[in-house]
């Protein structure tokens, strides 16, 4: 009786594009990009137009938010027939803020290999010409849409030491701006606009110099990336009580939670004895 032969599973390259300028890309992804059976990518036009760039003629496929659950598993299928596929985004590292990371997670829980091509990342590429400190950072992406969801983001975000890096769509940016100096106060920031690209903008100062540079502007377009300071580690910055500071805070609007953070930062007071204090001052 013939035995069945079950083909190896083909290798998931995850592989990082240009963010803009075409020639920033390694040769190690070019070559890659030539030697798989098959491309996935946000948007095949955008791909094409690289690919031309570099000479490269291999087949592509769409796989985007809106139907990586059945793409992803045709996409799948390839590789477990044998076939090698490259994952790529329309700019930087596939996986960072997309849905990629799906097919990655898929991939690997049946064993298939997952290899990366590194490249550009529009938050590594902010960060390193912000000026900024770049010991430890957080990045936290794209925040919610919705105003209230945003601010309660950032209000958790507040008290964060590390460097913060935003990703942010121009429509929201001028509201994304007054609500981080709203819950941060007005902190040293960075604005990355078009990375690489031919009208690449970056400029550094206080959340409200950003603030007032872009209210002077029309329409804001491009994509957009935010690099804020930490939470100071120094001690007070108010001489306001914590009990002041909470009547003053909530009565600007401030949730409760949200003003504990912010006098928490100010103060210089864990958040559970400001917690504490206003409890046996009867502020709950």
């Amino acid at each position: 009786m013939l035995g069945l032969t079950i083909p190896s599973p083909g290798r998931l390259f995850v592989v990082a594009t240009p963010l803009g300028h075409l020639q920033d890309i390694t040769l190690r992804a070019l070559s890659v990009l030539r030697e798989v059976s098959l491309i996935a990518c946000e948007d095949t036009r955008h791909t094409r137009t690289l690919l031309g760039a570099h000479g490269i003629g291999t087949p592509t496929t769409s796989y985007f938010e809106h139907n990586e659950r059945w793409k992803g598993e045709r996409i799948l299928e390839a590789l477990r027939s044998g076939k090698d596929v490259a994952l790529v985004s329309d700019a930087g590292t596939p996986g960072i803020s997309d849905p990629g990371f799906r097919l990655v997670r898929e991939a690997r829980a049946e064993s298939i290999p997952v290899l990366p091509i590194p490249g550009p990342s529009a938050a590594v590429t902010a960060l390193s010409v912000s000026g900024l400190p770049t010991a430890r950072f957080l990045f936290v992406g794209f925040l919610p849409s919705k105003a209230a969801a945003r601010r309660r983001s950032l209000e958790e975000l507040a008290g964060v030491r590390e460097t913060l890096v935003f990703y942010e769509s121009p429509l929201r940016l001028r509201e994304a701006l007054a609500d981080m100096q709203s819950a941060f106060g007005d902190r040293d920031a960075f604005l990355c606009r078009e990375a690489t690209k031919l009208y690449e903008e970056y400029r550094r100062g206080r959340l409200s110099d950003l603030r007032e540079l872009l209210a002077a502007r029309g329409q804001v377009k491009g994509e957009i990336a935010l690099v804020v300071a930490g939470a100071a580690d120094s001690a007070p910055v108010t001489a306001e009580t914590p009990e002041a500071l909470f009547a003053r805070l909530t009565q600007e609007g401030r949730t409760r939670r949200g003003a504990v953070k912010e006098i928490a930062r100010l103060t210089g007071l864990p958040a559970r004895e400001v917690y504490r204090r206003l409890l046996a001052e009867g502020r709950h």
